[in-house]
């Protein structure tokens, strides 16, 4: 396919997420399907158009002057990849299959790029949805647009070397090809920066994969396990564990020792676990699947745990960078079952911890009303629990720590992780010892 053809694919693909409000994914799949002459690259590079887009959907239509899926592409094409008028002209120029030129007005639009938009609301700036504003004002005031619009990045290919099977050197090596660097917080991690157009590698083809010497993870959410301070030796239960990311992450810090606990309400989450622990090298992991009360499943261990870590269900508004169309599908009734959700589980991990045990809560969200206000409402209702201050949770980084100190966000409550401070996806992680 010609650069103009893929132009005219995804202006397609955007106007059918918009006219069926479905994820860019299955439409991206179903446009696909449906013109099997588009080669891998073709859809690599139409799904790349397409994300952009989405990116930065609500400054693209502020800058041009209409919330079309032609002009939302073309504003992303100047505001995310900084082409200019001349550039996106020779994409779109009218001839077989590529969209028509852009015309006088869009060409003045273009022409002014990214300065119009600096008397625009935060939101706009900040591409987010406008109903997010007050709760991304409360979290981060003046400075919100700027987080959001760190939020829109592309992301990095982030990997964990697990150390049940080598060192980050032996990781590094085995995907030199690849240009994987050290990142700069997590000990254990690895980065693969993408440039705009760049077609994210196949991580899971490579045998550093298949042999479980790295795994797939951002490096916040490295760190947000890390950071938990799970020990050797420790009973330890992932009250959420889902696929078994962190799981993974723990399992690794402990040496192989000690023994977790791995559930999670929902069994199809629960179910990719297996395979994931296995190649991983894993054997002090025990999976529990939930069978009709999942807290029942539990009960042998109430009173029992050192670490009940929480990675809780959430709004997921961390990890925008790599669902770009998540943020424009999120709403208040979301957030409202969210914070349901994360109180349940917050008091099934209170019975579990014994005395001097501690709670690791996670979300990949930057809303306080699943973040501090979790905590603070957990600690009212359970005095004998005490938040642990973050400058303590972070020692287990060493020469690193001053750095992360001064980059995080620090709340009596816990610390903040985001694209803009940190680099990493959104995070938070509140530790609370049981006193």
């Amino acid at each position: 396919m010609t650069p103009g053809a893929r132009l005219s694919a995804a202006i397609e693909v955007l106007a059918d997420i918009d006219a069926r409000r479905r994820p860019a994914a299955d439409a991206l799949k179903d446009w696909g399907l449906a013109h099997r002459f588009a080669g891998s690259g073709d859809r690599a590079a139409i799904g790349g158009l397409v994300f952009d887009a989405l990116r930065r959907r609500s400054s693209a239509a502020f800058l041009m002057g209409a919330a079309t899926p032609r002009a939302v592409l073309f504003g992303a094409l100047r505001l995310e990849r900084g082409l200019s008028v001349d550039a996106i002209a020779r994409l779109a120029d009218g001839s077989r299959h590529a969209p028509v030129p852009p015309d006088a007005a869009e060409s003045t639009a273009l022409a002014a790029g990214a300065g119009r938009l600096d008397d625009a609301p935060a939101y706009v700036r900040g591409d987010y949805p406008e109903w997010l504003d007050p709760h991304f004002a409360a979290v981060f005031g003046e400075e919100r647009a700027e987080e959001g619009a760190a939020l829109a990045s592309r992301a990095p290919v982030d990997l964990r070397v697990n150390t049940l099977k080598g060192d980050r050197e032996a990781g590094a090596a085995a995907l030199a090809h690849l240009h994987a660097r050290p990142t700069p917080w997590s000990p254990g991690g690895l980065r693969i920066s993408l440039s705009a157009e760049a077609k994210s590698p196949p991580i899971q083809a490579e045998p550093a994969f298949i042999d479980g010497l790295v795994e797939i993870q951002d490096e916040g959410s490295q760190l947000a396990a890390l950071l938990s301070g799970a020990r050797p030796g420790e009973l330890v239960i992932d009250l959420c564990a889902g696929g078994g990311g962190k799981t993974l992450t723990l399992a690794a810090l402990m040496e192989n020792r000690g023994q977790i606990c791995a559930t999670d309400a929902d069994l199809r989450r629960l179910a990719p676990i297996h395979a994931r622990l296995a190649r991983a090298g894993v054997r002090n992991v025990e999976v529990r699947s939930p069978r009709g009360n999942a807290a029942a499943s539990l009960g042998d261990l109430l009173g029992t745990a050192d670490l009940v870590l929480i990675d809780a269900p959430c709004t997921g508004i961390g990890a925008w960078r790599r669902n770009p169309d998540a943020k424009w599908r999120v709403r208040p009734g979301a957030l409202d079952e969210r914070i349901k959700t994360q109180y349940a589980v917050l008091e099934r991990a209170a019975a579990l911890v014994k005395t001097g045990g501690r709670i690791a809560y996670i979300t990949c969200s930057l809303l306080d009303e699943e973040n501090g206000g979790q905590v603070r409402g957990f600690i009212t209702r359970h005095p004998e629990f005490a938040v642990v201050p973050a400058e303590e949770a972070t020692s287990i980084l060493g020469a690193r720590k001053p750095q992360f100190d001064a980059a995080i966000r620090v709340t009596s409550e816990g610390l903040l992780m985001t694209p803009r401070r940190t680099g990493t996806d959104g995070f938070f992680l509140a530790l609370m010892r049981r006193e």
